[in-house]
């Protein structure tokens, strides 16, 4: 089991992440998405595509662009398509 930890809370955990470039890519359906928000923030990657990012708050901390997915990964990287990864200086990735 795989799990992403904010300031001691679980905010994602699941057994079937995908791991790419190191990073841990959860499931949609892993993440409690009641704390998230959508950033106002994109970015590109030459081979997986235009990123979009999440905020999250917990216990009135609020992080920004704390996580990123790809809602439409290019085909070499269709594998995590919509999941979700997290910036390991922000949050505790636990294996």
């Amino acid at each position: 089991m795989v799990a992403a930890i904010l300031n001691g809370t679980v905010i994602a955990e699941s057994n079937n992440t995908v791991v790419v470039e190191n990073n841990h890519y959860f499931p949609p359906e892993s993440v409690d998405k009641s704390i998230f928000s959508e950033s106002s923030t994109h970015t590109t990657c030459p081979w997986k595509g235009r990123a979009s990012y999440f905020n999250a708050t917990v216990d009135g901390q609020t992080v920004n662009d704390i996580a990123w997915y790809y809602p439409m990964a290019k085909p070499e990287a269709s594998t995590i398509s919509g999941y979700i990864a997290f910036y390991k200086s922000k949050v505790k990735i636990q294996v």
